[in-house]
């Protein structure tokens, strides 16, 4: 699935360190096309590029280690869309609006709306994979290397997983980020494993890749900074 052509901004989709993603062990996922939400007269469409980490998916397939998932025992959660991962992954999203946003109606101010849409998708998503107790915490103020200024949120989460022993819950950590670039508005973020995933792909002997928090959310960061 890491075949998709990947132009930047120049088709609608946002621009991403794809070479940098490729080499760092990430795969494309998906690259698709959908209504995010809608406004009053207005519908909001997104491009999204969705990234998850290859090697950490073979691992937890490799070790066995299946989330639970309503009644089911899974190891790769897909959605409706087909995509799906392991639970390292990173998305960018470029908006637009539908009819086009009118001269007089700044980006500052449907902002709000934007970013209180983009964090209940973003609560949906990682509902979807599975993650329970899905809460939201600190912000941290960044600059993207373009130098548009943005807000991180941070999300925290577990994942119930099936084991006999050891560690029942795998907790994760997320970030999402909203802002303007060239008064078009992006929405960039993902989610890593924080606890008990480590634990879990040493007691089966399956070489574990490099789950480090500090280290996961550094590079996620950064990566989300790179988003134009």
């Amino acid at each position: 699935m890491g075949e998709y052509p990947v132009t930047g901004s120049a088709d609608g989709y946002p621009s991403v360190p794809h070479d940098r993603l490729l080499a760092d062990g990430w795969e494309l996922r998906s690259k698709r096309e959908r209504t995010v939400f809608r406004m009053p007269g207005m519908e909001v469409t997104g491009r999204t590029l969705l990234y998850d980490d290859a090697d950490l998916r073979a691992a937890i397939e490799a070790a066995g280690v299946a989330a639970i998932v309503g009644d089911a025992e899974v190891y790769d959660r897909v959605g409706d869309d087909g995509d799906g991962g392991s639970w390292r992954f990173f998305f960018a999203t470029a908006l637009s609006f539908r009819p086009p946003l009118a001269p007089m109606v700044g980006t500052a101010s449907i902002r709000p709306t934007v970013a209180r849409q983009a964090r209940r998708t973003f609560v949906d998503e990682l509902e979807g994979r599975g993650f329970e107790g899905v809460e939201s915490g600190r912000r941290e103020r960044v600059r993207t290397e373009s130098g548009d200024r943005t807000r991180l949120r941070q999300f925290t989460a577990h994942l119930p997983i099936a084991a006999e022993r050891g560690p029942k819950r795998i907790d994760a950590e997320g970030w999402l980020a909203v802002w303007v670039t060239d008064g078009s508005f992006r929405i960039a973020g993902g989610a890593y494993p924080t606890h008990g995933l480590e634990a879990r792909l040493d007691a089966v002997g399956v070489r574990t890749p490099r789950i480090d928090r500090v280290y996961l959310r550094d590079e996620l960061i950064e990566l989300i900074r790179a988003v134009r």
